[in-house]
């Protein structure tokens, strides 16, 4: 081999171990894999809103959400989960994965997605295994039991025939809140967490906490806020944490209580 192609041989290898190692650096500070920027949606060019209910798919629990939505001038659906959305997340990933094509393939730049409850834990496990993080701009997740509710965990072991097959996904340990913790979702695409003290629903409270996400427990900013884990999506203070999160805005802690519930929408 000649001196200049040695050279040019050690070069090439001194960038892919450089591109190797900050990868690696990424991964195991729990900052998500690498994603280009270039890959990732326009930040500055919101499109659609798609809100994925929670466990029993009701949808009427995000209409009024998504009715402050669209009076910003934003697209905004409501998804039908498959079944009654207690069955397999498997099956909710899938049907937001056809709405997210639909949206696409109509033109749309991106999608921003909105998942409350168990349907935030659809959006990771969507973004995990649909390459979300191209097709996503921002996530935007309520209440959600990212890392399990200790209530589906006693579901499972007291009553099993009472916990369908969701609820036991639903379970700290479960195969899929493991897969959403190896895909490292919240350093993939921009994320916004939020939930409540006093939910007693998702238990822990704070496992709607998401490593790489920015996460707002909301009486952090409204220390006087009362506000369980169902009120959570008509909450105003919730409802301006959602518009600001969707927005073309920077994402970035919120500071401010009144200036949220005063979010107009």
């Amino acid at each position: 081999m000649s001196p200049r192609r040695r050279v040019l041989v050690l070069l090439v290898a001194g960038v892919v171990l450089v591109a190797a190692v900050a990868f690696g650096v990424r991964w195991f500070a729990g900052l998500g894999p690498a994603v280009d920027p270039d890959s990732r949606p326009d930040q500055a060019a919101p499109g659609p809103v798609l809100l994925v209910p929670g466990y029993g798919g009701s949808r009427e629990s995000l209409g009024a959400l998504a009715a402050r939505i669209e009076a910003t001038g934003r697209d905004a659906e409501v998804l039908t989960l498959a079944g009654d959305g207690t069955g397999d997340l498997g099956a909710q990933v899938e049907v937001l994965d056809e709405a997210v094509d639909a949206r696409l393939a109509a033109g749309a730049p991106s999608v921003d997605v909105v998942g409350y409850s168990a349907g935030g834990v659809v959006a990771g496990l969507w973004v995990a295994r649909e390459e979300g993080a191209a097709r996503a701009r921002r996530i935007v997740t309520i209440g959600s039991p990212l890392t399990g509710t200790a209530v589906a965990a006693a579901g499972a072991a007291s009553a099993p025939d009472a916990c369908p097959v969701a609820c036991r996904q639903l379970a700290p340990g479960s195969g899929e809140l493991a897969e959403l913790a190896r895909a490292r979702v919240g350093g993939a695409v921009p994320w916004l967490s939020i939930w409540t003290a006093d939910d007693q629903t998702v238990t822990p409270p704070d496992s709607a906490r998401l490593d790489g996400a920015v996460n707002v427990e909301l009486q952090s900013v409204c220390p006087t806020a009362r506000v369980g884990h169902g009120g959570l999506p008509n909450d105003p203070a919730v409802t301006g944490l959602v518009l600001r999160g969707i927005s073309a805005d920077p994402l970035a802690p919120p500071t401010d209580c009144a200036s949220l519930r005063a979010t107009p929408g």
